[in-house]
């Protein structure tokens, strides 16, 4: 702020330069130089006012330098630093100087330096008081130094403070933080002060350490109860993930007719998130408007992450969009909702609205959009993320960061991108190497994927269940069966990790895949728990492999009991009847599917031309240059033709003549989005897309053929793994 002159200039009658000793108290309180300190906005304002104390000669009163020192030491505004210097020319601080100075100690970035100055005071035959105690305890609570804070509380059973009430509370509050419960319970236990602040101090305790049965136990103890201590159980519930104990609580709390205030609506409301308690969620929302909070910022921030984890993303936007005022919480946590929705497009096109409205984005937001990223194949907005990251981020370490870095390239088909991210990484977590060597394996480098778990091992991490489904994984795309049985018994054996179903679903697909149904067959029969529909899925689709049709049928039906609607199932049963010439069958299948009411899920095809994701459906004529894309179809499946290519028409599941099965594979939505990419990049350049299913035999064999003839690499993720096409092959060595 800047101070008007009439201020500053103040007329030389009254300036009055004071005596060596303090005036009377009130003088002091309405001579203008002090009323200024009230105004001060920044250090600057601070130190203009500090000129005219010294003017008037205030510099030589302890009540002036000790509230110069106060707006030094604990407005926001001030300046530790500068308080210490002015501390440091008074003759003989009093006891409001040295516990300002500690206050402020304690309030900042080291506040075991209010220790230090702790002993000062005592060193300079100054005595401490009931206000020296709590701040000093404070800090001792904050910095982790319980070893100081007995010594402390030496000091105030010395000096007979242990009976203030404050001294007590700040007494169970440093042990608690500190991990010390049992001597926090003796002094709650010792005193005759229990009301509810000091029972809050310790329940705070016990939820730290995540004792939240002592904690309960305790707050039904409490005569009393306060907003405060309703407020810590029900955080502690939700913050050890107790989130229906949390709800239930808080009903208890409205019972009991005690007014929650916003540090409660918050809680419930996060607890409702996690539950997905949409009705009380919606209770708050209407608390928050009849009490006049809909303009609260960390309020409806927490209703937009209600509704959206709730899977009410409509409302939740129309609650963003009708925001006066936003923070960058009130971006991360609309973006973050269309991410956990998996609704991507909308996620990419907020953060992109952020981007023009000039809102800086942070760590949060990235982590939020990186995986929308991921998931589209949108490498070129991923790879504008990254540069932003190292140019505003220098000095971030944050580890999930770069973790999600490494997970949106391997998923966008830059698997070299993401080692160099994991390469630079200074400092690696478990998720790091997990994400790394589950890259790997998705790209089929499965020889690079076990060297990179054999390097883990060597420094020292341990592999956890995450990490062997990426090994296993590794071992499954590459059609390692021996390593893939010699990992998944070492799981069990050396690292006493129990298979999930995701392990089990890996290695029964490694041996179906391998043509191994015995195998497998007897796998399922070991298994812990029940096979769910994506292990037996697994098995049909080896079915539909090796060409299994009683097989198929068997595995099917287990499938079909298990998931009754799962299309893909009845999709990969008509696959195998297709394959066998069976149409009546295949047509069953589908009379079956109508009937249900089940639609198969439409295949559909992502690529990210000039940072704009565009998708295609299989026979897609809506793309704005739709007849240029099927102009370049066209070309596509002349040069084909030339070039001696026959499609494999064994997967079209309807019984039509050969040309017209023909037709309908060309139009499959991965050939538009790679015709699309054929017109819309320079020749030589990179084409990737990103499919929702697995990529029918006839693409993949015509793909092959289409990077020898245009002279492209064509990078093709599809629901299984990546496909890298190259001069007429693929990665996969047709293992897929």
């Amino acid at each position: 702020m800047a101070f008007s002159s009439s201020l500053l200039t103040i007329p030389p009658s009254t300036l009055h330069v004071l005596p060596a000793s303090d005036p009377p108290y009130n003088l002091l309180q309405t001579h203008p130089s002090l009323t200024l300190l009230s105004k001060c906005k920044s250090i600057q304002n601070l130190k203009q006012v500090h000129t005219h104390i010294i003017k008037t000669g205030l510099h030589n009163t302890h009540f002036a330098l000790s509230k110069l020192i106060e707006f030094c030491a604990v407005s926001p505004f001030g300046d530790l630093s500068y308080a210490l210097l002015v501390f440091e020319t008074v003759e003989n601080p009093n006891q409001i100087i040295w516990n300002t100075i500690i206050r402020g100690y304690s309030l900042g970035s080291k506040p075991l330096q209010a220790v230090e100055f702790y002993v000062r005071m005592i060193l300079s035959g100054v005595e401490p008081n009931s206000y020296t105690f709590p701040f000093l305890l404070k800090s001792c609570a904050k910095f982790g130094a319980a070893q100081e804070g007995k010594q402390i509380h030496g000091h105030v059973l010395k000096l007979e403070l242990d009976s203030d009430a404050f001294v007590h509370t700040s007494l169970i509050n440093m042990y608690a933080k500190n991990g010390e419960l049992d001597n926090a319970r003796l002094v709650f236990d010792k005193s005759p002060l229990r009301d509810a602040v000091s029972f809050t101090a310790l329940i705070t305790g016990y939820v730290s350490s995540g004792s939240m049965d002592d904690a309960r136990r305790l707050f039904d103890e409490i005569p009393i109860r306060d907003a405060v201590s309703w407020n810590a159980m029900i955080s502690g519930y939700a913050q050890s993930g107790r989130f229906e104990e949390a709800l239930v609580l808080f009903l208890e709390m409205r019972k009991a007719n005690v007014a929650p205030n916003e540090s409660t609506m918050l809680t419930v409301l996060s607890a409702c998130a996690q539950s997905g308690s949409l009705d009380l969620g919606k209770w708050v929302a209407s608390w928050i408007e009849d009490h006049g909070l809909s303009s609260n910022v960390r309020l409806v921030n927490a209703l937009i992450d209600m509704y959206s984890k709730c899977g009410a993303l409509d409302t939740a936007r129309g609650l963003f969009d009708a925001m006066h005022q936003r923070d960058v919480i009130s971006w991360n946590v609309m973006i973050g909702g269309y991410t956990h929705e998996s609704r991507y497009k909308e996620a990419l096109a907020l953060f992109r609205l952020m981007l023009r409205l000039n809102a800086e984005p942070n760590d949060v937001t990235f982590l939020g959009i990186l995986p929308a990223c991921a998931h589209l194949g949108a490498l070129d907005l991923g790879k504008w993320i990254h540069v932003y990251i190292d140019k505003k981020f220098q000095s971030l370490t944050n580890t999930c960061l770069r973790t999600s870095l490494i997970d949106m390239y391997a998923k966008c088909g830059n698997i070299e991108a993401a080692k160099q991210v994991f390469d630079d990484m200074e400092a690696k977590s478990l998720a790091s190497w997990n994400a790394m060597i589950t890259g790997l394996a998705m790209h089929g480098h499965a020889n690079a994927a076990l060297e990179l778990f054999s390097k883990m091992a060597d420094e020292g991490f341990k592999p956890d269940d995450i990490t062997f489904v990426g090994i296993l994984s590794a071992c499954n795309h590459g059609g390692l069966v021996d390593l893939g049985r010699q990992y998944f018994s070492s799981m069990t054996k050396d690292y006493h990790i129990s298979p999930q179903l995701q392990h089990y679903g890996c290695m029964i697909d490694l041996l179906g895949r391998a043509g191994r149904f015995d195998e497998a067959e007897a796998l399922m029969k070991t298994m812990e728990m029940k096979p769910d529909g994506a292990v037996w899925g697994s098995l049909l689709g080896a079915c539909r492999i090796h060409r299994r049709v009683e097989m198929g049928e068997f595995v099917a039906k287990h499938v079909f009991e298990l998931e009754p609607e799962n299309a893909g199932a009845h999709v990969l049963l008509s696959n195998i009847y297709a394959g066998a010439g069976r149409w009546d069958d295949v047509a069953r299948i589908r009379t079956r599917l109508n009937d249900m009411g089940i639609k198969k899920v439409p295949g559909s095809t992502s690529i990210e031309v000039d940072s704009v994701v565009h998708e295609f459906l299989v026979g897609d004529k809506v793309h704005p240059l739709s007849k240029e894309i099927y102009e370049m179809l066209r070309e596509v499946d002349r040069l084909l033709d030339m070039a001696g290519f026959v499609p494999d028409t064994s997967e079209v599941l309807y019984d039509m003549d050969e040309d017209w099965k023909e037709g309908v594979l060309s139009h499959h939505s991965e050939k538009l989005a790679i015709a699309f990419g054929l017109i819309s990049t320079k020749p030589g350049t990179t084409i990737r897309i990103v499919k929702n299913l697995r990529v029918c035999g006839n693409c993949h064999s015509a793909t092959k053929l289409i990077s020898k003839i245009f002279n492209r690499e064509i990078i093709a993720r599809d629901r299984n793994r990546f496909h890298h096409f190259r001069d007429g092959s693929c990665s996969c060595n047709d293992n897929w």
